[in-house]
């Protein structure tokens, strides 16, 4: 065997016969692509996140690289030698770093295809000659000593551009100038801002099942012991080889997982509301739990008993996550934590005892978990698990309030209608985990069907992203070191995007816990709490049970008719009039139909309206509202070749008039009320092409709210009793596009 290794040895040695300069450059050549496959065969191990050292993980992927390059160039030898009359050593040398590479990006070298390959053949070129020439010019073995230093000095320029562009935060290609109309502020009203600590002192601790072997927090640090529950039925996907590896890591099974939590609680006498966080699909071993302190602390101040729960378990990790099949039991287990709060609420013998309010509950959630929250609130009121019937369900708690961070959508192969809750999610537009507001998908599916009073409402941050909405997965939504290519220059930084979501998450907690009206306005408009927020462009959507829809576009396939019975419509003048429906960047459904309204005006300076009549009047008075969802199109739809349309185009204005049945009529110009915000553009990575690549258009639409309060227009000349049509008059801007979809109206 010795004797084997020494003739394969000998068949891929750079020859030594005399130190020539060609023999001394390939010699160091060797040695740099050699450095640099077993760098990023090192490298490999320190990105593959296992849960075991990283010392230990990179040390086996480094033995492994020296494996696979000695034995990848042998094989390069024995190949060359059927293909080629190019040096057998040569050969073999570029053959094993090629193989080398490759390997190491099986393990976890994970960067795009494309830029892996081609920015790799740049690097395996680069070190040749840089360590070739440097060998030649150390040995002294040439006459031609400029031509390798210019090598030298070439490569190095390319490595330092190359390391400079990786470590280059990106830039804001795309950037928007743009101010709200001003509105009265909440603060002026004498009302405080949510966002604020509370008047409660706080008490922290956590619970679990005593079982996980890799958090002491949740074994041996407990405050008080819950029970295991039996997921099998649930989540049948737990077995084989990644069962193993799991159980191993972890200490328990499907068949007992653990209940564990971090709890923020509120000190006093009473039952307090309850806020369960869950977080979303991260590497297992880095656990995302405690990411949600910011809001615990905060909740709990202002009268919140406050969990965030741990479902690392049922995370991805080096051999895969479940694709998804896991949603229902993340939905599941949040509803097994009421069961364990429900049994020590009712327990006189446990300090737990009539703390937790199980009638006023919200259940919360970020990434996965934002879809979970919607499907366990879903299963709270079913009999049976839909997906296997033998597991009954008996939950039945008063869960109030949904709320879903950066959610995803379609992970669970069943779409989650909600009906009668109150809804809100939150998603930046810099999320290049969730690149598409999936929360606005849910917020379609949410209905309310009797006589108490709910609402739902959508924020949209422009500059926020995945991972700060948790403070332990931070600015890069991915890992290295594919991370390296996100531009991250646009985004906000993690205090001021926490700062959003403490404001809204706390306003909503008051609203649909407490019952404060004070804060319905917020979510409506930012605009009314500019001085609690950042300054960033906020986009808010809106509807609830008060509101009657009048145009939803949802009925037929017939542009000419509304919701309503007898409501009509009609476009004059219009470039672009067509009903569709809307996608996401990617060209996935946004489930939500809408009308295209284009407009351009012409030398007939006719102007272009559209006019929506109802057969019979529509009753309103001086304190009803219209509510619109809109939001600005792409002005090419026009085809005007003007390169101005593009700035033109973030100053769209236009009238809403009101005419009764006699023939009066009122106006009011939107932008007086609520401007419509401009197309909002993003570069996730610092590769425009690689942009488009992963993630499709730079733009989607994205609806916001306009509320128009009666009293805005001149009601004097107008019988309200009598409304007989509401008309969108395009008079304020020579061009544009208009995305016009529910109109509501709000008594």
């Amino acid at each position: 065997m010795i004797s084997i290794i020494k003739r394969l040895n000998n068949l891929i040695r750079v020859p030594r016969s005399e130190e020539t300069s060609y023999t001394t450059f390939w010699w160091g050549a060797f040695y740099g692509l050699a450095g640099l496959s077993l760098l990023v065969m090192l490298l490999s191990g320190v990105f593959f996140t296992t849960g075991l050292p990283t010392w230990l993980m990179a040390g086996t992927t480094l033995v492994i690289g020296i494996i696979a390059f000695w034995f990848f160039r042998i094989i390069g030898t024995l190949l060359h030698q059927w293909i080629s009359k190019i040096p057998s050593f040569l050969f073999a040398l570029f053959f094993g770093t090629i193989c080398t590479l490759i390997l190491a990006r099986y393990i976890r070298f994970g960067f795009p295809q494309h830029v892996y390959y081609y920015g790799f053949a740049a690097i395996i070129v680069g070190i040749t000659f840089l360590f070739g020439s440097s060998m030649v010019l150390y040995r002294r073995t040439s006459n031609v000593r400029g031509l390798h230093l210019m090598s030298i000095i070439v490569s190095l320029s390319i490595f330092v551009a190359g390391g400079y562009y990786l470590f280059y935060h990106g830039h804001d290609p795309y950037k928007v100038t743009f101010e709200q109309t001003p509105v009265a502020l909440l603060s002026k009203k004498g009302i405080t801002n949510p966002g604020e600590k509370g008047n409660f002192t706080t008490q922290y601790f956590t619970y679990g099942s005593g079982t996980d072997k890799q958090r002491e927090e949740f074994r041996s640090s407990i405050k008080y012991k819950s029970k295991t529950v039996d997921a099998s039925r649930l989540l049948p996907e737990w077995k084989g080889s990644k069962a193993k590896w799991r159980q191993r890591y972890w200490g328990f099974g499907v068949k007992k997982f653990p209940l564990n939590g971090r709890v923020w609680m509120p000190e006093g006498e009473g039952k307090f509301p309850i806020i369960l966080i869950v977080h979303g699909n991260h590497g297992m071993e880095d656990y995302s739990d405690p990411g949600y302190a910011y809001l615990g602390e905060l909740l709990s101040s202002r009268g919140f008993i406050t969990v965030s729960v741990d479902e690392n378990f049922i995370n991805g990790t080096w051999s895969g996550d479940f694709m998804g099949k896991e949603m229902p039991t993340r939905g599941w287990l949040l509803l097994k934590h009421l069961e364990q709060w429900k049994i020590w609420t009712n327990d006189p013998e446990h300090e737990l005892y009539q703390k937790a309010d199980l009638e006023n509950i919200i259940l919360a959630g970020h990434s996965r978990g934002g879809e979970a929250a919607p499907i366990a609130t879903h299963f709270n009121k079913l009999s049976y698990f839909p997906d296997d019937a033998n597991e009954k369900f008996d939950f039945h708690f008063g869960i109030k309030g949904v709320l879903s961070i950066a959610p995803t959508d379609k992970r669970y192969d069943r779409r989650i209608d909600l009906k009668n809750v109150n809804y809100l999610s939150i998603q930046g537009s810099y999320d290049s985990d969730e690149a598409s507001f999936f929360g606005y998908r849910q917020y379609q599916r949410v209905t309310f069907t009797d006589t108490s009073s709910y609402f739902k409402s959508g924020l949209y941050i422009h500059g926020a992203n995945h991972g700060q909405f948790n403070s332990t997965w931070g600015r890069y939504d991915g890992g290295a070191p594919g991370k390296y290519l996100l531009n991250i220059a646009p985004m906000m930084t993690m205090e001021d995007q926490q700062q959003i979501a403490k404001v809204y998450i706390s306003a909503f907690a008051e609203t649909v816990l407490y019952n404060n009206k004070s804060y319905t306005s917020l979510f409506k408009n930012a605009a009314v709490a500019q001085d609690w927020l950042p300054k960033q462009i906020l986009l808010n959507t809106y509807k609830d049970s008060n509101t009657k829809n009048l145009i939803t576009y949802e009925e037929d396939i017939d542009v000419t008719t509304g919701t309503i019975a007898g409501a009509t419509t009609l476009a004059k003048n219009l470039k672009v009039w067509k009903e569709t429906i809307l996608k996401f960047r990617d060209k996935d459904t946004q489930s939500n139909n809408a009308a295209l309204l284009g407009w351009e005006k012409d030398s007939t300076e006719q102007v272009a309206s559209y006019i929506i009549t109802f057969k019979s009047s529509i009753p309103v008075d001086s304190s009803s509202s219209l509510l619109f969802s809109m939001a600005q199109g792409d002005i090419s739809m026009l085809k005007t070749g003007d390169e101005k349309s593009e700035i033109e185009a973030n100053e769209l204005n236009f009238q809403i008039q009101l005419m009764d049945s006699l023939g009066n009529d009122a106006v009011v110009d939107i932008s007086n009320i609520k401007k419509l915000t401009p197309r909002l553009k993003v570069q996730y990575v610092k590769l425009k092409g690689l942009n488009q690549e992963n993630y499709g258009d730079v733009w989607e639409p994205t609806m916001e709210t306009i509320e128009l309060p009666i009293s805005v227009f001149n009601t004097n000349q107008l019988q309200l009793d009598h409304i007989k049509s509401i008309n969108l008059n395009f008079n304020r801007t020579e061009k544009g596009v208009l995305i016009l979809d529910e109109i509501g109206l709000k008594h």
